[in-house]
């Protein structure tokens, strides 16, 4: 196993973990996580300690892709893993956010759903011999998506002092730029999509 591929399941590891500290009953084992006042508002720990994990897992993403472009260390099994890392760790998380009351449902029914047509799309081009590459509106999602899950982890300090909701706003907007990165994507294959496959 290369490196980007060792990052990329660190990341999964990670990602494992989020979930853990997000969901487990840890009162019913006798552990706590404190909660501390910052700058007027009440935040529980166990989402700051989530989301440096995602700070850090979100970096390995940039990381594994870079190492694996620049040494030539691009494999099959590393994409595999590196789009199942991808999809537990965001879309988890946003689905935990989502169900304790943090963000509005419809930012992960949006990105979810946006997912499944875009790997379609993806699996049924590749079917005909075709590679669909990332688009730029597809990058901007990602990006917008990173920055306000972090946030909203950390409360949108520091922007919540001058109520400033920049965490929702950017979730918001990461969500628009999935339904249209999503367009884009089936506009630009469709012809591939429904026409015939490509000869070897």
């Amino acid at each position: 196993m290369n490196l980007p591929n060792k990052l990329t399941v660190s990341r999964l590891v990670m990602s494992i973990i989020i979930i853990i500290i997000l969901l487990f009953p840890f009162h019913l084992v006798g552990l706590t996580f404190p909660i501390v006042e910052i700058l007027e508002v009440s935040c529980d720990t166990r989402y700051f300690i989530a989301g440096v994990l995602f700070i850090i897992a979100s970096l390995t993403d940039f990381l594994d892709g870079m190492i694996a472009r620049k040494y030539g260390l691009i494999t099959n099994t590393g994409k595999m893993l590196d789009a199942i890392a991808d999809k537990v760790l965001v879309n988890s998380v946003l689905i935990i956010l989502a169900a304790n009351g943090f963000i509005n449902a419809i930012i992960p029914v949006v990105i979810v759903l946006r997912d499944i047509v875009v790997n379609a799309i993806k699996m049924e081009a590749a079917g005909k011999g075709v590679v669909v590459a990332a688009i730029n509106s597809g990058k901007l999602k990602t990006a917008s998506l990173m920055v306000g899950t972090v946030l909203v982890f950390f409360y949108n300090l520091p922007f919540e002092m001058w109520n400033l909701p920049i965490g929702d706003f950017l979730l918001y907007f990461a969500t628009f730029m999935s339904l249209y990165s999503m367009c884009q994507y089936y506009a630009m294959n469709k012809e591939i999509i429904f026409g015939k496959e490509k000869k070897k």
